[in-house]
């Protein structure tokens, strides 16, 4: 398993447009066969701040992620919506693991 957080700061007037295109794309990606799991969070103390928590099965999942319509539609429709450039970070799946240990 590959999972990234995306940390997305959102612009104040734009929180609700982009929770509901975010929604939209975590709807349909967890269709995707490669998807394990698609969380997005919001920050309670400042609602501006998200991050989506994607759990890919493959260390090729998030690329072929990047090439469906839904995918592309909501970087396309949250690109004027960012306050600062979204950034994410990987990590490997401890616990439990691949093999039913945990």
């Amino acid at each position: 398993m590959l999972i990234v957080h995306v940390y997305v700061h959102v612009k104040p007037e734009f929180v609700e447009a982009f929770r509901q295109a975010t929604l939209e794309n975590a709807r349909n990606s967890v269709q995707e066969p490669g998807i394990a799991r698609f969380d997005v969070i919001q920050r309670l103390d400042d609602p501006t701040r998200f991050v989506l928590v994607e759990v890919y099965r493959t260390p090729e999942d998030p690329a072929r992620h990047k090439e469906t319509a839904h995918y592309q539609k909501w970087r396309d429709t949250v690109a004027e919506m960012m306050a600062e450039p979204r950034h994410s970070v990987k990590y490997a799946n401890v616990f439990p693991d691949d093999e039913g240990w945990g």
